[in-house]
């Protein structure tokens, strides 16, 4: 018996060994002790998506914890959201709709991140690397209303308008399946990836702008 309880013991001991503290950015010292709601990031939350959660602008949350532009967030770190609201967060939860959320254009690897320096120029989006021919998705709903077949070095391009001062930015087209003024809904087929003289690589370049200004998208993919 009292072996079985050694073992029954060293494996609790293993098994709580296999999951590591959280080691990542932590909640800036500036930011300690301001009234506030506490926020631990969870699977698949993004930036947008908590400041939405919160009814509280993204830019006040990023300049409260100290977020760099170029900055990921991770699971398990710890944003100080504004007090603007006093109610609880399970209660805000309940009151967002889902629908409203960022998805990816496409599935790719990012070769080229916001605020990087990529053929001499700085990124104002991501660029994500995809075989020639890949679809494209509308990441959000919205209206067309840019279209070009020649848009300097990014070629075939489309913008899409989201309603609410957020516009989504698709670059470097192939074939493209809408037209300005068009509708479309999140998920719909946009177009598909291409390629350029300029430089051979299979990418799509996607930007999401705040107005005119460009936001790192990786604050509103999940």
């Amino acid at each position: 018996m009292r072996e079985i309880i050694l073992i029954l013991a060293i494996l609790g001991i293993a098994g709580c060994a296999t999951v590591p503290p959280y080691t990542g950015p932590t909640l800036p010292v500036s930011a300690q002790g301001v009234p506030g709601v506490r926020h631990r990031i969870e699977a698949g939350q993004t930036l947008w998506r908590i400041s939405k959660l919160y009814d509280v602008d993204l830019d006040d949350i990023i300049r409260l914890n100290h977020i760099s532009e170029v900055a990921a967030i991770e699971i398990g770190q710890v944003l100080l959201i504004p007090s603007r609201l006093r109610t609880q967060n399970i209660s805000i939860k309940s009151s967002v709709a889902s629908g409203d959320d960022f998805i990816w254009p496409l599935s790719g690897r990012v070769i080229a991140g916001f605020g990087s320096t990529y053929r001499n120029l700085i990124n104002k989006g991501i660029n994500i690397q995809a075989p020639t021919g890949s679809d494209i998705l509308a990441t959000r709903s919205g209206r067309v209303v840019f279209y070009s077949n020649s848009f300097g070095n990014y070629g075939k391009t489309i913008i899409i308008d989201h309603g609410d001062g957020l516009r989504s930015v698709y670059s470097r087209i192939s074939e493209i399946f809408v037209q300005p003024g068009e509708n479309v809904q999140r998920g719909a087929l946009v177009g598909r990836v291409g390629a350029s003289i300029r430089d051979k690589n299979s990418y799509l370049h996607f930007e999401i702008r705040k107005g005119a200004m460009p936001q790192n998208p990786l604050f509103y993919l999940s």
